[in-house]
């Protein structure tokens, strides 16, 4: 089946007039969107004002508890938060693309159920076939987004689905049969996760990646496929953000004392989703910080444990509802402000019909409707007096004549 790239035949955007030559060195993309370069000064300001909350509630959490954040306490809160972060990351990564996969949670759900089942054969053995199972079931889901060319969104409701019938064939929660303790190297995993974050960020910064990475967002009609380019990133992104799932939900089963319960796992769809946009994330696709995932990982999962010491009853549906409301803000003022404004250096004004690609403007050719030409207007004679007449003076005069 091929993919068709609209507009990849013409010479320039017929919205803005520039040429060709120039959309392909100022647009993120040069078929189709805005000239000039995303602007990461917005994602940065938003990032302080993370940083600024994760600072306040780790302060109220200390005045609260202070051991909490000690010894053990602290290694449990940070394998919490790396398990918390690669659902952050998979959904983040997912949304990158603008294929959303909302399979996150269920995929951690049946991760962690089948790791408290097999534990008991081992780390590899048992964690080996789930990220297996989820690698190719990331597979099939990529295949239906990008081969119908369907939302993201759409195809990954009805994988969650499906994985919700795998879950329900369990009727009462499961003791983790595996001995493996995660916290005993909790610095090692929060160090590599945040790397992870990090990097992915600062990568995804670089435009040539950012465009690269956000090809499928639409930009005219969404039905038009973006091209075989950007169904691979998108099919790749799925498959990796569905073995990070799993990789989530083994990381809490073996993290948790308690047994594994079998629940849908949606609310953690929402919770990662949440995180993902809080972090600065766009809902629509491309545009992403660098630091925001590692501190709302890290605000998230701070207020947590923040309202459990002060004996409040909050579910993953009300902090993932919370962190996507203003998940949503954030993605507003990142589209908004995040592009070039008009007029500036990294975004040139459209040019007239009359200007070439060299910068030098011709004259434009007068409308046939002003055909003829309009003759320029003449100022009117002046009267001429005729007893001024110089043929007065310089003529005979007829009493000349007679006296002769």
């Amino acid at each position: 089946m091929g993919y068709e790239e609209a507009g990849r035949d013409r010479s320039a955007e017929p919205s803005s007039g520039v040429p060709a030559a120039v959309l392909d060195n100022v647009f993120d993309d040069p078929t189709h969107g805005e000239p000039g370069r995303d602007r990461i000064g917005v994602h940065l300001g938003w990032e302080l004002l993370l940083l600024v909350g994760l600072a306040v509630v780790s302060w109220l959490l200390w005045q609260e508890d202070p051991a909490a954040v000690r010894d053990g306490n602290l290694r449990t809160l940070l394998i919490d938060a790396v398990g918390l972060g690669l659902l952050a990351l998979a959904a983040g990564l997912s949304l990158r693309t603008a294929a959303p996969n909302l399979a996150v949670g269920p995929v951690a759900v049946a991760a962690a159920l089948h790791y408290a089942e097999q534990g008991d054969r081992g780390l590899p053995a048992s964690i080996g076939p789930a990220l297996a199972v989820a690698a190719v079931g990331g597979l099939a889901l990529a295949l239906a987004v990008v081969v119908l060319h369907v939302p993201g969104w759409a195809a990954s409701l009805a994988g969650a689905a499906a994985v919700v019938v795998y879950i329900e064939r369990r009727s009462a929660p499961v003791l983790v049969q595996g001995d493996y303790d995660p916290t005993s190297s909790a610095g090692y995993l929060f160090a590599g996760f945040a790397a992870v974050a990090v990097l992915g960020g600062l990568f995804g910064a670089i435009r040539a990646i950012r465009r690269l990475v956000g090809r499928y967002r639409p930009m005219a009609d969404p039905a038009l496929r973006r091209g075989a380019v950007s169904a691979v990133v998108t099919a790749v992104a799925l498959v990796v953000s569905t073995v990070l799932a799993a990789l989530a939900g083994v990381l809490l089963a073996a993290n948790d004392p308690g047994p594994v319960a079998p629940t849908s796992g949606l609310d953690s769809t929402v919770l990662a989703i949440g995180v993902a946009l809080l972090a600065g994330t766009s809902a629509y696709g491309r545009r992403g910080g660098v630091f925001g995932t590692l501190l709302a990982v890290g605000l998230v999962t701070v207020f947590q444990v923040y309202a459990v010491e002060r004996g409040w009853t909050l579910s993953n549906w009300v902090v993932g509802g919370a962190a996507l409301g203003v998940g949503l803000l954030a993605t507003r003022l990142v589209e908004t402000l995040g592009r070039p404004r008009p007029g500036s250096p990294e975004r040139p004004e459209p040019v007239s019909d009359g200007t070439i690609s060299s910068g030098w403007t011709m004259q434009q050719p007068q409308s046939v409707e002003n055909w003829p030409p309009t003759l320029p207007t003449q100022a009117a004679p002046q009267p001429v007096d005729p007893w001024r007449d110089p043929r007065w003076e310089d003529g005979p005069r007829r009493w000349d004549t007679d006296e002769r």
